[in-house]
């Protein structure tokens, strides 16, 4: 259990009971307000009970779809009761992600291979460029931290990692061979995963960062994302942009769909653009009951993006610190944005901001325009 409140306790909606479920949705039944939106990790039965609150409900259902490594096909049975309840008259949607669910280790980011180890302990709060000059030249924590890795619960995970680990290069490569995978790359130049991933982040003066593969890649490709992202009964999301900030960055899904499903992919079969379009803008629109946007027609919102097909890619992930308390997080730019309107305003020429903000906070559902 991943989620848990700052003291330490499960978050309340982990121990919801069906009873629980059934009256917050006759609430949303006599508001006719809201989505339910649920995690994918779910027992025997919980799925079916989920369907019935919607059914009470009235309202729309949103659950996370991807594949775990322990039970790789489990996300088609959950697609199979989604599809199940939408030919019943529900509206259920899968959120899908466009890319591996995973995170990033660097040296400044909030988990890195080495954190647990103590003789980690001994730069952890030097500068960047200085950790990452000790880690090229000390040889005697070079050998501590590549040859003697410590017995403790995060080096026992990093260890089992390392097969689905990869170096995030300069141009970023979210859809990796398994044999350029850490363990596979260190064994073929005979060292260890932990040297190997030593060296790899003590380069561009500790800048360079690992991916790390939780979901969505059990295969080593994208062809199980290629069916979830092909489904009638998906949409796009599992992008953690703003949370997890220095661990995790998915600002770029928007970017990288176009670029990599659209453009780039290599490895297997690419998606239209009017398809990548439609599925983020339209589709999404349409999930959440914001139906006064998505479409490019007379009386619509008209919030565009202008964008060169050849020239759009996300950009490297970088860490700042520019957060409260010199808080640190990760961005990721965009790059082939020509212009950027909302509400018909520009506030984006080129990617540089006019200064304009139109925006304003949407709340709830939008009726479509009258034309």
């Amino acid at each position: 259990v991943k989620h848990r409140t700052a003291d330490g306790r499960p978050t309340p909606s982990l121990s919801a009971s069906e009873p629980e479920l059934a009256g917050i949705a006759q609430a949303m039944r006599r508001a006719n307000a809201g989505v339910i939106e649920c995690n994918s990790d779910m027992g025997p039965g919980e799925m079916a009970i989920l369907i019935d609150t919607a059914r009470i409900s009235g309202r729309p259902l949103s659950v996370l779809l991807l594949q775990i490594n322990a039970e790789p096909n489990l996300w088609r049975e959950t697609l199979s009761h989604i599809a199940s309840a939408n030919k019943a008259g529900l509206e259920v949607t899968g959120q899908v992600g466009c890319r591996p669910i995973g995170i990033l280790m660097g040296l400044a980011t909030s988990i890195n291979p080495f954190s647990s180890h103590r003789a980690w302990q001994q730069i952890a709060e030097l500068p960047l460029a200085e950790q990452a000059l000790a880690l090229r030249t000390n040889m005697s924590l070079r050998d501590q931290l590549g040859k003697q890795p410590v017995d403790d619960p995060h080096s026992r995970w990093i260890k089992n990692a390392f097969d689905r680990t990869y170096e995030l290069s300069d141009v970023p490569d979210y859809e990796p061979t398994p044999s350029t995978s850490i363990r596979a790359r260190a064994e073929s130049m005979g060292i260890s995963p932990w040297m190997l991933a030593l060296d790899l982040l003590s380069i561009a003066d500790g800048e360079n960062f690992l991916l790390h593969t939780f979901e969505n890649y059990t295969d080593g490709n994208f062809d199980v994302l290629h069916e979830m992202l092909t489904s009638e009964h998906t949409i796009c999301g599992l992008g953690d942009a703003g949370a997890h900030v220095a661990t995790i960055c998915d600002a770029g899904y928007p970017t990288f769909m176009l670029q990599h499903w659209g453009r780039d992919r290599t490895r297997g079969p690419k998606l239209s653009l009017e398809f990548l379009v439609a599925k983020q803008t339209r589709k999404t629109a349409q999930a959440f009951g914001l139906l006064d946007r998505g479409v490019l027609a007379p009386g619509y919102r008209a919030d565009l993006n202008i964008i060169d097909p050849t020239a759009i890619r996300v950009t490297k992930p970088r860490l700042l610190h520019d957060l409260p308390a010199n808080g640190k997080r990760l961005i990721q730019y965009a790059e082939g944005y020509l212009h950027t309107f909302v509400g018909g305003v520009e506030t984006l020429t080129n990617g540089e901001h006019t200064g304009a903000l139109p925006g304003r906070l949407v709340r709830g559902s939008q009726h479509p325009p009258v034309t």
